[in-house]
């Protein structure tokens, strides 16, 4: 096989990234807008040492899983990897992609997985959920300005201003937004020469209040004639706050450092269950209220409290896991690195009138072994809920010293989930419960709950693996050469 081969293939499994994956003489081939099950041709137009990547050219097949998208540019755009593909396949490939990476990196039986892992919670509608979205602006060949999602693994924007997974206020609001830019001339800013003034436009909706927070992201410090676009952005119901956020930096961070108030509340609102949230510009928000509910209630239920216990939450974010922890729990802590999250994590607190929380801002890898370290702090559970990277070293070995009864594991990952988790059961605990649940219909991740016991008064053996390395780059690269592709 080599580059610009067309082959058949049939189409088994998709990668982390969304690519349909097939098997010619013996190498992987990853296809992009295939679907488990698909019979298609494929051009081949990159060719790796152990892999390949194809261009779909006929689907000689399809799948009887695959479905009519419901998006005009799911295609191209690369938000929804899985729009091709019935809801309750998608639900069955995540599970399996849980399953198969607690097998294959974790190590864990079959037999065992079996016995622990429960059914997956999935959507009753798994669109319109997002309550989060993040639109850059642009222009296009004719110079036009556009607002959509980036296409896959570019900065090329696809003009879309309603989403599907999105809310319908988005739209409105973006026309608004393009229109004042028209109007008063302002240009839309250009990575590649640094030009240019808006860059983006985040809005943020509360699910159960309906409140609604515009921020716009700017190369500069003002825009023109904002007094106009605040007094028709103020007509819409439930405009709460609209944010200038100042981002002068080369980078394709979203965000910066530095906010201005243009009216209103300098954050918005919203509940998950009985507890109220604000929630600021830069605070980490999960995006699928629905199922938030949902998967913060199975911590709860894992976390097994009974009103006395003291809990750890790590990477706490605003708090929304650790004041869901405080309603049933003796004493809660929080570690979270953002100082922004921490403020917000503590007016949370105290609006919800909670006063057995307390939080540190630090990076969970300082702040637990230094704690640990200087005031021999001890948990009856530990939350855990780390990026995608999952839990450095220092995190794993402070919580294994501290010996809590359970750990509660919160993974968006679950290739990291399963290195940790094997690192954690070869230290003295085992798996009692896992569940995963489905925040992101259309999208290939899946965030996994785990629930850890400790064995008592037994020994067992650091996992082969694990003893090797914890380091991210050894993890690819024994990932990559079991056949499992990182997509570049």
């Amino acid at each position: 096989m080599k580059k610009d081969d067309v082959i058949q293939l049939k189409i088994e499994d998709i990668s982390s990234e969304g690519l349909g994956i097939g098997h010619q003489e013996g190498m992987a081939v990853f296809v992009k807008d295939t679907v488990i099950g698909d019979e298609i041709t494929a051009k081949i137009i990159k060719m790796k040492k152990t892999y390949a990547f194809g261009r779909l050219m006929e689907l000689l097949s399809p799948s009887p899983d695959r479905v009519e998208p419901v998006c005009p540019v799911a295609r191209q755009c690369g938000g929804c990897q899985l729009q091709a593909m019935d809801y309750p396949a998608q639900l069955r490939f995540k599970e399996n992609k849980v399953k198969n990476n607690l097998m294959r990196i974790g190590g864990f039986p079959e037999g065992v997985l079996e016995r622990v892992m429960e059914p997956i919670i999935g959507m009753k509608n798994p669109f319109r959920y997002r309550n989060k979205a993040q639109f850059p602006i642009g222009t296009d060949r004719e110079g036009r300005l556009v607002a959509g999602f980036y296409a896959g693994h570019t900065h090329c924007i696809i003009d879309n201003h309603d989403c599907v997974l999105g809310v319908k206020e988005n739209e409105e609001i973006l026309e608004i937004v393009l229109d004042h830019m028209r109007r008063c001339r302002i240009d839309a800013y250009d990575e590649r020469t640094g030009r240019g003034l808006v860059r983006h436009v985040m809005i943020r909706c509360g699910y159960h209040t309906g409140q609604i927070m515009v921020c716009l992201v700017i190369n500069g410090k003002k825009l023109p004639e904002e007094s106009l676009l605040v007094q028709r952005l103020t007509r819409l119901p439930g405009m709460t706050s609209i944010v200038i956020n100042i981002n002068r930096e080369n980078t394709n961070v979203i965000l910066g450092r530095e906010n201005r108030l243009l009216w209103g509340r300098e954050y918005m609102e919203d509940f998950i269950g009985d507890i109220k949230y604000q929630i600021s510009p830069r605070s980490f928000y999960q995006v699928n209220p629905v199922q938030t509910e949902k998967l913060y209630g199975t911590v709860l239920e894992f976390a097994g409290l009974n009103g006395s216990e003291t809990v750890w939450d790590l990477y706490c974010g605003i708090g929304t896991i650790s004041l869901f922890l405080a309603k049933q729990a003796g004493k809660v802590y929080g570690v979270e690195i953002v100082p922004e999250a921490i403020a917000d994590a503590k007016r949370n607190a105290a609006a919800n009138g909670l006063g057995n929380v307390e939080f540190y801002v630090g990076k969970a890898e300082d702040v637990l072994p230094e704690k640990y370290r200087t005031e021999g702090i001890r948990a009856d559970v530990i939350v855990i809920d780390p990026p995608r990277k999952g839990c450095q070293k220092p995190v794993l070995d402070t919580m294994v010293k501290m010996a809590p009864d359970r750990i509660v594991y919160v993974s968006c990952d679950s290739a990291t989930l399963a290195r940790d988790l094997a690192y954690l059961c070869g230290c003295g605990y085992e798996l009692e419960r896992v569940r995963a649940t489905d925040m992101f219909p259309m999208g290939c991740h899946v965030e996994t709950i785990v629930k850890l016991v400790r064995k008592s008064n037994r020994k067992s053996k650091l996992n082969t693996y694990v003893k090797l390395s914890l380091d991210m780059e050894d993890y690819y690269r024994i990932k990559n050469a079991e056949g499992d592709a990182k997509i570049e």
